[in-house]
């Protein structure tokens, strides 16, 4: 399915249960709403779930960029709206757990609670340069070409050596976004600074990170903890940054464990 917000659509996909809770879910830059697909067997039976492409990314329209975080965050309401869903629990890893801080900031009562994964509430000064190389790269070659670099970040070198078809999907994905949507997105995560707000957010709040996030690192998560008033913070043994991918498991039971807490 697709809604229109402005000058462009967003592909979202609905399934599990029509009856239960709601349950909204971004994904990582250079991914798509198939990053979640291991997620997918253990919400579904109780839970309706609401999948979206980030704009630029897999079957979502890319508009001229560069984007913003706000301007991501209200594809997300233009999606919810469209489903007639006044209010949802949140999940977003990276690029997505930081949509989900301005929808949480901007649009406070629309969200039950907020997953986190991965993710950070601002970029440090030293941060600049390498976005700014790592953008010059897609521009200049493709995004095929920081596609191996990528893995390296985002997976443990066990998890990489181990492959599977979680990891082989994930470089898949990377591998087919567009170079213009990349970038548009880098843009956007190049302007995160939300980590003076984060005390207004009442909401539950589950932080989860890998133990050996590079792109993310713990600190990060450690910081927004200390920030928010009702969170908690989970760290996963042997994962780097997709941690919903590397250690599946672990992810989910600590995410339904969550939900449960505040469904």
């Amino acid at each position: 399915m697709k809604v229109s917000n402005g000058n462009h659509q967003i592909h979202f996909e609905c399934s599990g249960n029509d009856s239960g809770p709601v349950i909204a879910m971004a994904h990582s830059l250079g991914c798509n709403l198939h990053m979640w697909d291991a997620q997918m067997s253990v919400l579904e039976p109780n839970y309706k779930i609401i999948r979206l492409d980030m704009r630029g990314h897999g079957q979502s329209d890319t508009p001229p960029g560069p984007y913003t975080l706000d301007e991501l965050a209200d594809d997300v309401i233009a999606v919810l709206d469209s489903q007639n869903v006044d209010r949802a629990h949140w999940v977003g890893l990276s690029v997505g757990g930081m949509i989900g801080q301005s929808l949480l900031l901007r649009y406070p009562n629309r969200f039950i609670s907020a997953t986190l994964a991965d993710t950070a509430s601002f970029q440090p000064p030293a941060a600049g340069p390498v976005w700014d190389a790592r953008i010059k790269a897609v521009e200049t070659d493709g995004l095929g070409s920081i596609v191996d670099a990528t893995m390296e970040r985002w997976f443990t070198p066990a998890g990489l050596k181990s492959g599977g078809p979680g990891v082989n999907a994930v470089k898949a994905q990377l591998a087919s976004t567009s170079d213009e949507g990349y970038v548009a997105c880098c843009h956007a995560i190049m302007k995160l600074n939300y980590i003076d707000q984060l005390s207004k957010i009442t909401a539950p709040v589950s932080l989860i990170v890998g133990a050996e996030d590079v792109a993310t690192p713990v600190a990060g998560s450690e910081a927004m903890h200390s920030q928010l008033p009702n969170s908690d913070l989970n760290i996963i043994d042997s994962a780097s940054h997709i941690s919903n991918v590397e250690q599946a498991d672990e992810f989910n039971k600590i995410l339904l464990t969550f939900l449960k807490s505040v469904s």
